[in-house]
């Protein structure tokens, strides 16, 4: 994400409190990779979810979001769909497309999303009938298959605010729950899990945010024939937002 916001802000310094914040699911999925696959499905477009290394981006057609993925693929004009790096959602963009999604790479994961288990949701769903489960696109096919609502972490929120349900069983990173229950202080959310931590995420700490904009560290550079290659793509999904908006 830090790469990304280097990509389209060349004109601005982008910090990174902590340079090793690295996101597993991303490393799935090298430029090497990409490349492979292409020469593969010659005739495919390739659409790669934000969470990817700018290296990668700049092999692709298109860049999405867990909240945009469907739309997005719907938009792209081949009907075969290169889709990386995380297999569960691009099994999730499958169900609400005709277009043929291949994977790449065929297990590509977000270490926290795997953690969440049917057996543990249904327990949870034993102590609190009447609660509304919610589950991210990357959790397995079995924990949003049974989900009462399924989509991205901003749309999860949104489904907070205007559901009549006082209780929510979440299953994503429980970071989410924090902003939850601001949104909504009469509900009460359970996580689906209570160790569903991105370790990663959480080395970003207001001491380390503090230290990087006074010592002005950990500067995100990338080479420029990358940037500019892999901006293409993210200015696409920009315009399709735009244009649907």
């Amino acid at each position: 994400m830090a790469e990304a916001a280097a990509i389209l802000n060349p004109d601005k310094r982008v910090l990174i409190p902590d340079a090793n914040a690295l996101c597993p699911m991303a490393s799935m999925l090298p430029a090497g990779l990409v490349r492979l696959y292409r020469r593969k499905y010659p005739k495919a477009k390739l659409v790669l979810y934000v969470n990817t290394l700018a290296e990668a981006k700049a092999y692709c057609d298109v860049v999405c979001t867990s909240a945009n993925a469907p739309e997005v693929i719907n938009q792209v004009d081949s009907e075969v769909i290169l889709f990386g790096p995380d297999v569960n959602l691009a099994k999730y963009a499958q169900t609400k497309t005709d277009k043929k999604i291949v994977p790449i790479p065929q297990h590509g994961f977000c270490p926290v999303h795997k953690l969440f288990a049917k057996d543990e949701i249904l327990r949870l769903k034993q102590i609190y009938p009447d609660a509304e489960v919610m589950a991210h696109p990357e959790c397995d096919p079995e924990v949003w298959s049974m989900a009462d609502f399924v989509g991205s972490t901003s749309k999860m929120y949104s489904e907070t605010l205007s559901s009549r349900a006082d209780k929510f069983i979440v299953a994503t990173e429980i970071g989410l729950l924090h902003r939850l229950r601001k949104g909504r202080k009469d509900a009460i959310f359970i996580p689906a899990y209570e160790e569903a931590i991105c370790v990663n995420m959480r080395l970003h700490t207001l001491k380390r945010v503090y230290l990087c904009l006074r010592d002005e560290k950990y500067e995100v550079k990338l080479p420029e024939k990358i940037r500019l290659r892999a901006r293409e793509p993210i200015e696409f999904m920009l315009k399709i937002h735009k244009t649907k908006g």
